[in-house]
């Protein structure tokens, strides 16, 4: 049998085992997508990018710009998640694209901080700003029972779980159209230039661009969240493409008005070098009840984010478990078919973090293993179609062969970016999954055995 038969029939027979199980429709997997990348970053970054830009044009570059990096990412996977329409994200595309210890290293990755410490910071975050509206609110308390409420509705059944997702997605979606609109209605113009000038061009080939630029793209991460469910989604070969490339759209032109109205109806001198953007703009804009109304519209932001990552993070422990013998009680699904043990599993690991603290340490590090993964997940775009070139493509990467080029080229620069300006961190993030490495060979044993 030759290599491509093993793999059309390796589709076809999970087709026929997952098939029924295959609930999630294209608006939940665009709402999971949506509510992925929406988180605090939009809302706090703009401050920093101010100090050294001056320039309405400029700025809303920068989030321009970011957003066509993580379209062509979306369009990317979208091609990858078509032709290999199995949950797991990256650890099941590397596994097939390169070999099995390159997937388990990116799920190494994904199972033990990943998720985990994203979904713990957003659940401090999220304690936080519900304090600002109810004095005397323990953070870490209301991080914990949000968390495993949410854990909860996911681990009963998928049902209960993309119902949940879809309210908060979409009550996330309204409050921003919401603010921008009353934006535009109510406040005072600063007289701010969105026409691109002549000092502009060294802006963009400015240093504070580029650091920004990192910064944005990071507040875009999210946009591959929906192919981590791919054994779940019906009709894969088609949503999973439109799910994430119109989740990715509408996120990015939210991100492009949000920015838009923050400089709008803020001067750069009340903003620069500010963190929370969100509250001062809110407090223009609407007077003192302003900045309550954005604590409520960035928390129940966050309870949509957390949903979606406490949702899809067990998936690639899910399929970690069905292929590795070892851990074959974490792909232990529950009767409504869902991963419960591996739901359970990934909430034990967030609260350790949440009660030592020391997912913060974590974060600093992550973003370095994180776009180090999708870099080689696009580059396999290009790998996979050298290796099997007659393969069914459902669909095929737009734009095909810019599109990945321009995401590999502002991938390898922001790696390069990562190591230099944070050596430390980024060589720990390289041991991180160096850890990996004895527990796959370890695991390969026992298989064998």
């Amino acid at each position: 049998m030759t290599r491509i038969d093993s793999v059309n029939n390796e589709r076809e027979s999970l087709s026929v085992n997952v098939g029924s199980s295959r609930q999630i429709t294209l608006f939940t997997a665009t709402c999971l997508v949506i509510a992925n990348m929406i988180g605090t970053g939009v809302f706090t970054s703009l401050g920093f990018q101010v100090v050294d830009i001056q320039s309405g044009f400029t700025l809303l570059l920068l989030w321009f710009v970011g957003g066509i990096f993580a379209l062509c990412g979306a369009l990317c996977y979208g091609e990858l998640g078509a032709t290999m329409p199995r949950s797991g994200g990256e650890y099941h595309f590397l596994s097939k694209i390169y070999h099995p210890v390159v997937g388990f290293l990116s799920g190494w990755v994904s199972v033990t901080v990943g998720f985990a410490a994203p979904i713990a910071l957003a659940g401090m975050a999220l304690g936080k700003y519900l304090s600002s509206v109810v004095p005397g609110l323990n953070a870490t308390v209301v991080a914990i029972v949000v968390v495993i409420a949410v854990s909860l509705i996911h681990s009963t059944n998928l049902k209960a779980g993309s119902s949940f997702q879809q309210i908060f997605t979409i009550l996330k979606v309204l409050l921003i159209v919401v603010f921008i609109v009353c934006g535009l209605d109510l406040a005072t113009p600063t007289g701010i230039s969105f026409t691109p000038a002549t000092e502009d061009m060294s802006l963009i080939f400015s240093s504070p661009f580029a650091i920004s630029l990192f910064y944005v793209t990071y507040s875009y991460s999210g946009w591959n969240a929906a192919v981590y469910l791919a054994s779940e989604v019906k009709n894969p070969e088609k949503t999973l493409p439109r799910a994430l490339f119109w989740g990715t759209l509408v996120v990015m032109a939210l991100y492009l008005l949000l920015n838009f109205i923050f400089l709008y109806s803020t001067p750069l001198n009340k903003l620069a070098g500010q963190l929370e953007i969100g509250y001062i703009v809110a407090d223009r804009i609407f007077g003192s009840s302003g900045g309550k109304l954005m604590a409520l519209l960035i928390s129940l932001g966050l309870i949509s984010s957390i949903s979606s990552m406490i949702w899809a993070g067990p998936r690639v422990t899910q399929a970690i478990g069905e292929d590795i013998p070892l851990f074959k009680l974490l792909a232990r699904k529950n009767r409504y078919g869902v991963p419960a043990y591996a739901i359970w599993f990934q909430l034990a690991i967030i609260l350790v973090l949440l009660i030592t603290s020391t997912f913060e340490k974590v974060v600093t590090y992550l973003e370095f293993t994180l776009i180090l993964s999708s870099f080689m997940t696009v580059l396999g775009v290009f790998v996979y179609r050298l290796r099997f070139p007659n393969l069914p493509r459902p669909y095929s990467t737009w734009g095909y062969p810019i599109t990945p080029c321009i995401f590999l080229g502002i991938g390898l620069w922001m790696l390069y970016f990562s190591f230099h300006a944070k050596p430390i961190e980024s060589l720990a993030g390289l041991a991180t999954i160096a850890l990996g490495l004895p527990i796959y060979y370890f695991a390969s044993k026992k298989k064998l055995a």
